[in-house]
Parts: structure tokens; C-alpha cells; sequence
């Protein structure tokens, strides 16, 4: 029988190892109910989760007739309209979309920011305690990071990252169908915003993300203009929300098992594998978006009917003993490391470089800057949103210590002189396992 399991409890999201144990004892494939989306299938070892991501012709994003899996009739277009994008669509229209942001990225050469991104974080590290302390890590350094690298990779006004960070927050509040409505405002005034920011590069040009959209489109890129909005604000979207929980979810546990935050400051150029560890353990995207069987078939074992939904449950396929020692144990040094958070298949997460890099940048820049960083709460007081499938911590407060006046200055000097016997962040990246 399968244990029933509220996703959006503090229980489970404290301790996903535990009652992720609970439901893979189930089977490798489980029927349950899941909050906004109803009866679905749900997979809990590495195995179900990579074939149903990688068997794209099986498991299908839209209906034979073209129905988004979880969107609904009453929704409004322009919520139709963001949702019709690249996450939620097969081939061969996920290839075309795919392609064309693929030409855009490439173009902006992303390894190249790592030092622009090191500058943001320090300064926003500098400035964590401004308004006093404690800080809530949350809103004064791991949500602002990733929305200021984004809108400046977009090319998007600096003016207007208040109204980033109100609208990602409002995002973050999605926890049931009362709070989706109250959404629904927030949807409408950014597909407003980012038209009209498109409508300016396609007058004026300018430099970032969306300039080089609007020109890909310009050279005979096929995609319509309601796709473009909902390209642009899947980026700027998914390239800072699962970031920001990644970021926040890394610190906490490095506050709570100090051990682990002194190997780590130690050398940093550890930081490579530990990032990919956090991707593994802190999993903050759980799940998958639902998708359709199209034909009755098999997945481990367990019979699966045509028209049936599944979800793939990352966080599981990350605690899964068949392909990780001690999956219930953060280990930072952990190699190899098979974890599936950026997914698998056509879907594969478009912005995985980036996020990596801002995890890295966001620790180190953290914690050499204030190295007795502590909780100014305990632990079992650290709460996550109600949010199904985001595993996101609502508040991080956090106290700078007493910080000797030596250890700033001895970690500034050591960053301003070159080690060349140590890799480059990025490098470590790219060469740390990836399905």
C-alpha cells in the first residue's frame, strides 16, 4: 500500500530522505495524489525516473490534441500563453524552440560571466547585514543573485529588479488553488512587461538575452510572438526561482554541520564537487512537470495505461541506494555523482552552466566574507513554503558572528592573487558527471 504523503509538509521536506525510503518501499512506480494536479503515477528510483524523462515518444507533455498535462480549461490565455513553452512541449516543436535559444546562449558565452557573477555576490554578500541583523538569507542574498545575473544576461533594466523580486516571490507563494489565483494578477503584469521589453529590442536593439532572441528571430528563427514572451519569461523564471532555492538550501547546511563548511573552507577548490552534492541532496526542483502516457506500457514492473499522468520525482532518483552510496548522507566529496536534478533527455535544463556557477560563486563569496556566519535560529525552527515539487526554505536567518578583523582581510588578499594550480570553477563544472 502506499504511504499517503503530504509534498508540501515540513516533515517531508525536512527530512525528504526518510519518506522518500517510505515510498520507494512501495514500488519503483506508485499511484498517489498530488497537489493541483490530482490522481497521478509517480516514479521513486533512478531507473523509472531516467526512462520516462528520456522516452519522449512514450511520455508525452501534451495530449494527442495538443492539451498542456496539468493546465486546465478554466485558465486564463495569458497563463496558457506562459505555459506554452519550451518545458512543456514535445517534439519536433521543443527542437525548433530549443534550437533558437540554444543560438542565443552560445552567443553570450556563459563560462565568461563567472567573474561578473563573483562580483555580484561579493557585493551583495558586503552588503547582507546593511539593514542589521539578522538577515534573512533568503531575500537579501540567494533570491536577489540569481535575478541579477538573469535580467542583466537578458539585458533587462537594473531599475526594475524590486519588480523581479516581487513577482518571484509571488511565485514562490504557490502552495494551493486559492494562491494560483492570486497568481494569476502577477502572471498578467509581467507577460505585459516583457512584450514591451521585446517590442524595444525589435525598435532599438541593445545588448543582452533578449537582443539576441529578437536578432535569432530577425534571421528566420521560426517562433511566433507569444512564444518569444513565454521563451523570455521562462528564463528569466526558471533561470532564477530553482537558483535561489539551491543557494539558500546549500547554506543551511552548511550552518547546520559546521563541520562540513571548515572542509570546505579549507580548499576551496572542493567547491566543484560540492556543488554537485548540493544539486543531489538539497534537490530543490522535486518533481517533474506531469506528463501523459500515450500507450499502454510497462515502467519497472508496473502497468501503465494510455491517457494515464505521470510526474518523475528527481529528489527520489537522487536518494536512490541502487545508484548512490548512503544516499541519505551529504557527502561533499561524493565521486561519482549521478544525480539527475538538471533532468535527462530533449529536456535536459537548458540553464544547468549558470546555476552551477552561481552556487559556486554565491558559497564562496558568502562565507569569505564572513567566515563565523551562524543561525540566528535553530534548526528545527527553519521552515520551507508549502510550495508542491519546490523544495524552498521561506526564511534563512542568519547572524554575522564576531569576525576577526584578520580573516576578511586574509581572504580578500588570497582572491586578489592567482593560483594556478587551482581549477576554475567552471571547469570543475563541466567536468563533474551529468546524465
Amino acid at each position: 500500500m502506499t504511504p499517503r504523503l503530504d509534498f508540501t509538509s515540513d516533515i517531508f521536506f525536512r527530512d525528504p530522505p526518510k519518506a522518500i525510503a517510505g515510498l520507494r518501499m512501495a514500488g519503483p512506480v506508485v499511484a498517489t495524489r498530488f497537489p493541483l494536479v490530482g490522481e497521478v503515477w509517480i516514479t521513486t528510483t533512478h531507473d523509472a525516473t531516467a526512462r520516462v524523462l528520456k522516452d519522449s515518444a512514450t511520455f508525452t507533455l501534451r495530449k494527442e490534441d495538443g492539451d498542456v498535462a496539468g493546465l486546465r480549461w478554466w485558465m486564463p490565455r495569458y497563463v496558457r500563453t506562459i505555459a506554452n513553452n519550451m518545458l512543456t512541449m514535445d517534439e519536433p516543436d521543443h527542437t525548433r524552440l530549443r534550437s533558437i535559444v540554444d543560438e542565443a546562449f552560445r552567443r553570450r558565452a556563459i563560462v565568461a560571466m563567472e567573474p561578473r557573477v563573483r562580483a555580484i555576490a561579493d557585493g551583495l554578500a558586503d552588503a547582507l547585514f546593511a539593514d542589521g541583523s539578522p538577515a534573512d538569507l533568503v531575500q537579501r542574498y540567494a533570491r536577489i543573485l540569481p535575478l541579477a545575473v538573469i535580467s542583466e544576461l537578458l539585458g533587462l533594466p537594473d531599475a526594475d529588479r524590486p519588480r523581479f523580486i516581487a513577482w518571484a516571490n509571488t511565485m514562490s507563494s504557490l502552495t494551493n488553488v486559492v494562491s494560483f489565483f492570486r497568481l494569476l494578477f502577477a502572471f498578467r503584469k509581467m507577460r505585459a512587461y516583457l512584450e514591451r521589453q521585446l517590442q524595444i529590442a525589435r525598435e532599438g536593439g541593445g545588448e543582452g538575452l533578449i537582443a539576441e532572441l529578437v536578432q535569432v528571430e530577425r534571421e528566420g528563427g521560426q517562433i511566433t510572438p507569444d512564444e518569444m514572451v513565454s521563451m523570455v519569461f521562462l528564463l528569466l523564471a526558471a533561470g532564477s526561482e530553482t537558483t535561489t532555492h539551491l543557494i539558500s538550501g546549500s547554506v543551511y547546511e552548511l550552518l547546520r554541520i559546521p563541520g562540513l563548511r571548515d572542509w570546505l573552507e579549507q580548499d576551496w577548490s572542493r567547491l566543484g564537487l560540492a556543488v554537485e552534492e548540493f544539486l543531489r541532496f538539497v534537490s530543490p526542483v522535486q518533481f517533474s512537470k506531469p506528463r501523459y502516457v500515450r500507450r499502454d506500457v510497462e515502467l519497472e514492473g508496473v502497468r501503465l495505461k494510455k491517457g494515464d499522468r505521470v510526474m518523475v520525482m528527481l529528489a527520489a532518483a537522487n536518494m536512490d541506494p541502487a545508484v548512490h552510496d548512503r544516499p541519505e548522507t551529504l557527502d561533499l566529496a561524493r565521486k561519482p555523482n549521478r544525480h539527475i536534478s538538471f533532468g535527462t533527455g530533449i529536456h535536459f535544463c537548458l540553464g544547468h552552466q549558470l546555476a552551477r556557477i552561481e552556487a559556486a560563486c554565491a558559497l564562496e563569496a558568502l562565507f569569505a566574507r564572513w567566515p563565523r556566519l551562524g543561525l540566528a535560529v535553530d534548526p528545527s525552527e527553519v521552515h520551507w513554503r508549502r510550495r508542491p515539487g519546490l523544495r524552498a526554505i521561506a526564511k534563512l536567518p542568519v547572524v554575522a558572528g564576531v569576525p576577526q578583523a584578520d580573516d576578511f582581510l586574509d581572504a580578500t588578499r588570497s582572491r586578489s592573487q592567482p593560483n594556478t594550480d587551482r581549477p576554475s570553477r567552471s571547469g570543475e563544472a563541466a567536468r563533474s558527471p551529468a546524465m
